[in-house]
């Protein structure tokens, strides 16, 4: 079998726009699955610089499935951009020091929505933003522009500001088995002599 290496940067010959996402990262707090790509109209490095408020102080990671589909100018906004917000004020004096420090949220004042998760194939359109702790489901789809600031479901197509449902992709019925087959963790052999069956049209 002559089979796409994983661990190649750039898997498309002459061609650096497009990467392997995990062997580009160099951030440990943001992990990602085998064979999941990001392209970039620039520089496939700009996706780091896209994964917003990412303090190693607050502790929250990154996580992506196999298999993902990521485009151009996705952002991921993390835990760090959240300022502390039942006070007259959400301004934060206390970053900037001196007579301000003694202003700052003790542990678990800040709000923290937890790690941001991206399922298995998932497929994120152009310039969609990802709010932090938001979960994706295996086999989403995330329209261009998108701002998903809520769970979505496997399975689930969603678009617009705030993202909303547009359509399931498959029956619950279908889904529910797709969910129970878990092809992305098959091996690379099995998943190579099956592609007919993942890429033809659900019956």
């Amino acid at each position: 079998m002559n089979i796409p290496d994983k661990n190649q940067k750039f898997p498309l010959e002459h061609y650096t726009r497009l990467c392997f996402l995990k062997n580009i990262i160099r951030n440990p707090d943001i992990i990602v699955g085998d064979y999941t790509y990001y392209d970039d109209f620039e520089d496939v490095h700009n996706f780091e610089k896209n994964v917003k408020y990412h303090f190693d102080f607050i502790g929250d990671k990154l996580i992506i499935g196999k298999f993902c589909m990521i485009a151009s100018g996705v952002t991921f906004i993390m835990n760090g951009a959240n300022h502390k917000n039942d006070g007259i004020t959400a301004y934060p004096f206390y970053i900037f020091g001196e007579d301000w420090a003694d202003s700052a949220p003790v542990a678990g004042e800040l709000p923290y929505k937890g790690d941001t998760e991206v399922g298995n194939d998932v497929w994120i359109g152009t310039e969609a933003t990802i709010m932090p702790g938001v979960k994706i489901g295996d086999g989403a789809i995330i329209a261009s522009k998108s701002v998903v600031s809520k769970d979505v479901e496997p399975y689930t197509v969603v678009g617009g500001n705030p993202a909303k449902i547009i359509r399931k992709r498959f029956s619950q019925e279908k889904i529910d088995e797709l969910l129970e087959l878990e092809w992305w963790n098959w091996s690379i052999e099995k998943i190579t002599q099956n592609l007919d069956y993942l890429t033809n049209k659900m019956k």
